[in-house]
């Protein structure tokens, strides 16, 4: 007996998307005549059957939307879920979180499993693993498939979908030219995300408002980094072998080690060194003494945001609803690790 043949093995062979297979086998208007007898003597030839349970599940609303988030050690994206179910559960919707531990191979799995039915669409996060091998096509298998996706804060530019993002540039520019406007002269950049998308945004403002300050970039303390691995040390050496009078840190945790790291060294804050971090969390802003100025994303907002996107497109009636992408201002909060002494 022939294996059966699937949507997906059908779609490769034929150079076209599983969408289209899908609309050729059901005899939709919306496949040209030629197209869909080409596709329905090729699953004829190849013994394809529909999956009689799978076609049910997915013509019947789950009302459950699955997230999947990076790292679960993050608090923005912990802020982000919260966002997310506040307003899934005001709509009736359950939530399934999932984690991806920056592994493409299990953002693949968790993306392919779930959409067996099981979820109405995805809430997402891009994995560092994804990003830093530029691989996005599950993605578009996934959408391409029917089942639709919004993007947060890291995104995949290629792809057509819903989007909710930061200003990350903008306010890095900003955070960078409040240093300046403080009388600092040589800011540091401590940054262990420089192979994610949001990374290199906030590099590029920081970079351009040094830039516009006409302040001379020195790379010796400009330190970009795709880890935490050496992190402390790289800052110490900074610190020492430098005149440094601020920094800006690209991340809650780059934030942290950037603060503790200059008071170990015997830096008064912020009388000699002004600091500022992207950071939302309560650690960062609360429990440091200075406690810290911080870039804030508003990661309840965020969550907020791309789960109204997912449940209105989801409940739109209108075919195809044009994709949208929101943006959410991000604010500087001011606390004593860079507060003006004179």
């Amino acid at each position: 007996m022939k294996p059966k043949a699937t949507l997906k093995q059908i779609a490769k062979e034929l150079h076209v998307s599983v969408s289209t297979v899908s609309k050729a086998l059901n005899d939709s208007p919306e496949i040209s005549t030629q197209t869909k007898v080409k596709i329905q003597e090729y699953a004829k030839l190849k013994n394809y059957k529909p999956n009689v349970i799978g076609l049910n599940l997915k013509n019947r609303k789950t009302k459950t939307i699955g997230v999947i988030i990076p790292n679960i050690l993050n608090s923005f994206f912990a802020k982000v879920f919260s966002g997310i179910e506040k307003v899934a559960d005001q709509k009736g919707y359950n939530v399934i979180m999932c984690i991806s531990n920056e592994s493409l191979e299990k953002e693949v799995h968790t993306l392919e499993m779930l959409s067996n039915g099981t979820i109405d669409g995805f809430i997402l996060s891009v994995s560092e693993e994804a990003q830093k091998l530029n691989e996005y096509n599950h993605f578009s298998e996934i959408i391409n498939e029917g089942t639709p996706i919004v993007m947060f804060d890291r995104i995949a530019e290629g792809i057509n979908c819903d989007k909710v993002i930061v200003d990350d540039f903008d306010s890095s520019y900003n955070a960078t030219k409040h240093l300046v406007n403080l009388g600092c002269k040589n800011i540091a950049l401590v940054s262990s995300i420089d192979n994610l998308s949001v990374g290199k945004l906030r590099a590029e403002g920081y970079l351009k408002a040094m830039h516009d300050s006409n302040l001379p970039i020195n790379e010796k303390i400009i330190l970009r980094l795709d880890s935490q691995t050496g992190l402390n040390e790289k800052i110490a050496a900074a610190f020492e072998n430098n005149v440094v009078d601020g920094v800006f840190a690209l991340e809650e945790s780059d934030s942290v080690a950037a603060l503790k790291t200059a008071l170990k060294k015997g830096f008064q804050i912020p009388e000699k060194l002004s600091i500022i971090g992207f950071a939302d969390g309560i650690l960062a802003s609360r429990r440091l003494s200075p406690s810290l100025t911080t870039v804030s994303q508003h990661g309840i907002e965020i969550g907020e945001a791309a789960a109204k996107l997912l449940i209105n497109r989801l409940e739109s009636k209108e075919e195809n609803l044009p994709y949208e992408t929101v943006v959410i201002k991000t604010q500087l909060k001011e606390r004593e690790s860079s507060r003006r002494i004179f």
